[in-house]
């Protein structure tokens, strides 16, 4: 295998079939310690924490591939914290799309001389760009498209497939009686096809999620959301 990038919480490897590797780590983000899913820098090592990721994103990679929406999930190895995927290429430098339910994090920040904390949202999509430099900064789609990272029509696609997605693991997790705030999702074109496609991870460690007003950690989430 031939070792592609090194990121913040897997690394990426390109197998000779054309196929990548996904190597899930223990690093999450955070700031200071204390885990933060909006972050852009990593934060913390949670022992476990990978294999979490791992598994929680095959449980959700593969009903959405069972359910016709386009995303890069091939398949998993849980003795390795791997995942296969399709390959796909990234917006520009690339780019993460957020679907907020509730006013938290960077949202409340912003705004929060407009909103209570925890006040409901309707399924708020923003899209920021991956900058660490810059801190991830928000943008628009007309600057998206200026910027030829994207056209209005797939911005659309992004948008509405952002919200079905989260709207889907929102579903998911009322099963166990839990509440999803806000998830990051991270998109690509499919390199053979062109089409838009979901990549990336669904976890525990980019998405908050609460039982009542209890935040739940991401390795307890997994256990949650995989017990029988």
């Amino acid at each position: 295998m031939e070792l592609l990038y090194t990121g913040k919480t897997k690394n990426v490897f390109k197998l000779e079939d054309g196929h990548y590797l996904l190597k899930f780590k223990d690093d999450v983000t955070g700031e200071n310690g204390v885990f933060d899913p909006g972050a852009n820098t990593v934060g913390l090592t949670i022992d476990g924490a990978g294999l979490a990721g791992l598994r929680l994103t095959s449980y959700f990679y593969s009903k959405l591939n069972e359910q016709g929406v386009p995303t890069h999930y091939v398949d998993a190895n849980f003795n390795d914290a791997t995942m296969t995927v399709k390959p796909a290429t990234v917006f520009g430098k690339g780019l993460e799309v957020i679907c907020r339910f509730k006013a938290v994090g960077s949202f409340l920040r912003r705004y929060g001389a407009y909103v209570q904390e925890g006040q409901d949202l309707d399924s708020f999509v923003e899209v920021t760009i991956k900058d660490d430099d810059r801190l991830d900064p928000p943008i628009s789609e007309d600057a998206l498209a200026m910027l030829n990272l994207l056209t209005h029509e797939e911005y659309a696609i992004l948008k509405q497939r952002t919200i079905e997605i989260s709207k889907f693991v929102a579903a998911e997790l009322a099963k166990k009686g839990l509440t999803l705030y806000d998830i990051k999702l991270e998109f690509g074109r499919d390199a053979k096809t062109n089409e838009i496609l979901l990549i990336d991870e669904i976890s525990g460690g980019n998405m908050r999620a609460y039982k009542g007003e209890q935040y739940i950690e991401p390795l307890e989430l997994e256990k949650i959301m995989l017990a029988k």
